[in-house]
């Protein structure tokens, strides 16, 4: 075989679209979040602990129903406090500029995932 016809080896690079790379984590995140309704919304999302929800838009405004009882709860975003609410009431959390996982402080319900894509 002369060097003509000796085939080349190249390297080979692959290049993920960023939109791929936030499907794919969101589908793996996805599968390990509660087992909740799934929600999808433009500009803005209304859930309940245990949702997950999916905004195409940032910022996302949030609306949350909080779980029964009486007085009021914590509620948290990614482990930082967001605000106190009253039990039983559908509350507004804001317009969210980054994906959360929503926790209720002292409540025995699951968390809630709000994804919001990341502006380039």
């Amino acid at each position: 075989m002369n060097a003509a016809h000796t085939p080349q080896m190249y390297p080979v690079r692959v290049r993920y679209a960023p939109w791929l790379v936030y499907a794919i984590a969101l589908s793996v995140l996805t599968a390990c979040a509660s087992s909740g309704d799934h929600v999808t919304g433009v500009m803005q999302v209304s859930i309940k602990p245990g949702d997950t929800a999916n905004c195409d838009s940032s910022p996302c405004q949030v609306t949350f129903q909080m779980p029964p009882g009486s007085g009021t709860y914590e509620v948290t975003g990614n482990q930082t406090k967001i605000g106190d609410f009253p039990a039983g009431q559908s509350v507004s959390l804001g317009g969210f500029y980054q994906s959360n996982a929503i926790k209720v402080v002292g409540a025995n319900v699951p968390p809630a995932y709000v994804y919001v894509p990341s502006n380039p």
